[in-house]
């Protein structure tokens, strides 16, 4: 590994990017939250099930636009460096969020109402498909080597500390206001703050450092090699792979679950208080699964968590009533399972690029990948429990483990690999390395280089 920036600058350009992620989540999980409210303020509310499918639906335009924006903030991560590109899509955030809470109602513009909050919606995407590859990019590069699945799993301790604080704020605002003051304007609070919470986090990301992985990669004098279409194919493929499982499983167990069971008849601030238990546990066992992912590899992680997927998913479908208890619990072995996948996320998908192309690479592929699985997930949720095919979705959630488990099978471990030596034809090339072993590094003939 090149030589290390200062352990408390590198610590401190983590909690930097932690924050930002959880204020990034937190906005985002507010629209999930508050899609009931959001239904009833910004859509015709003549036909009920009618507007809170419009909402789901404007909640997945935000996903095609994420696409976009991981393409072009991750070029330009790619060209100018990470730390740049996090200061603009987080301004980008605060200014979607402050928008969205600041939208008439479509008794007061029409249909107006919910063209703005489209517009938003897709500002809101293309800062979130920009955040994500360039902030997975970066804690994966200034973390060690060694310990990269630990740092990577605070990415995702930042995404459940926003879901937290989002759940947190739902959980309160239905407790303080009236429903029809929580309907007419405690919805619009939360999207407030996230959005005067965003100018905080700009403070914080101002004098973060730059990843050395990519300041060595931009000094060096020899052009960087140009990857063939095979080795992007290759890319690409286990990209997607290891996304649309992950991403599906995320916004059904986690983000979009207590409104899941709100709808089934769930008392509100009881789901939300049970979400929030969860959640907390799930923060607890996130580093864990890191750490071992550090001492076994990534290939046993990945593969464990496709079984599970194809193990669980029909317990957890069946499991939740109308008592909070039973949200908690099937939320509790949801997250236990997904947190393997969770804590090496960004490592493992950065582990699949070179540094030339990994912010693009990343940013754009997991975008289009969560666009196309985890954009969709909601909507074709309440579509097939609307019309009584919801064994149809339990299913679909099932063959996405499979495939899961297959990506675990193909790819290369990578666990404790110089992400500077990663280049796209080692990508799948060499032959896959031995599970590193408590106090031993992991082995491979990764280009016949030793590994730190």
């Amino acid at each position: 590994m090149s030589s290390p920036k200062s352990e408390k600058g590198r610590l401190k350009s983590l909690r930097a990017v932690g924050v930002g992620n959880a204020l990034e989540w937190f906005d985002w999980t507010l629209y999930a939250t508050f899609s009931a409210y959001l239904a009833r303020n910004l859509f015709d509310k003549a036909d009920a099930r009618s507007a809170m499918l419009s909402t789901l639906a404007v909640f997945a335009v935000g996903f095609i636009a994420r696409p976009l924006g991981g393409l072009i903030f991750g070029k330009l991560a790619d060209r100018l460096g990470r730390q740049r590109m996090m200061l603009i899509t987080m301004s980008l955030l605060a200014v979607s969020s402050l928008g969205i809470a600041l939208i008439p109602t479509y008794e007061s513009i029409g249909l107006a109402a919910s063209l703005t909050l489209m517009i938003f919606r897709l500002l809101q995407g293309i800062a979130h498909g920009g955040e994500t590859g360039v902030s997975y990019t970066y804690v994966a590069e200034i973390a060690p080597s060694k310990h990269r699945g630990l740092w990577s799993s605070s990415i995702y301790l930042g995404v459940m500390g926003g879901v937290i604080a989002a759940t947190l704020v739902a959980a309160a605002l239905t407790a303080i206001l009236e429903p029809a003051a929580m309907s007419d304007y405690g919805w619009r609070i939360g999207f407030a703050v996230g959005g005067v919470l965003g100018i905080y986090v700009l403070f914080m990301r101002r004098n973060i450092e730059e990843s050395h992985v990519f300041a060595e990669q931009r000094n060096q004098t020899s052009a960087n090699r140009k990857l063939s279409r095979r080795e992007v194919f290759r890319i690409a493929r286990n990209l997607v792979m290891l996304n649309c499982c992950a991403n599906v499983t995320y916004y059904a167990w986690v983000t979009f679950a207590p409104a899941t069971a709100i709808a089934k008849g769930m008392d509100a601030a009881g789901a939300y208080r049970a979400s929030l238990l969860a959640m907390l546990l799930c923060v607890l066992w996130l580093p864990i699964c890191g750490i071992i992912s550090d001492r076994l590899g990534r290939k046993p992680i990945i593969v464990a968590w496709g079984v599970l997927v194809v193990v669980l998913t029909q317990p957890i479908a069946t499991m939740v009533t109308t008592e909070p208890r039973t949200l908690f619990w099937a939320q509790v072995i949801g997250l236990a399972a997904w947190s393997l996948i969770a804590s090496i996320f960004p490592a493992v998908l950065s582990e699949q690029v070179p540094t030339q192309a990994r912010a693009q690479g990343v940013g754009f592929v997991s975008s289009v990948s969560v666009a196309i699985f985890g954009g969709t997930a909601p909507y074709l949720n309440a579509y097939l429990a609307g019309i009584g095919l919801e064994h149809v979705y339990t299913y679909y959630v099932m063959a996405l483990g499979v495939v899961t488990i297959v990506a675990g099978l193909l790819i290369r471990e990578t666990a404790g690999v110089d992400l500077s030596e990663i280049q796209g034809g080692a990508v799948e090339n060499a032959s896959t390395a031995l599970a590193p072993s408590p106090g031993t590094q992991p082995s491979t003939d990764f280009g016949r280089r030793r590994l730190e």
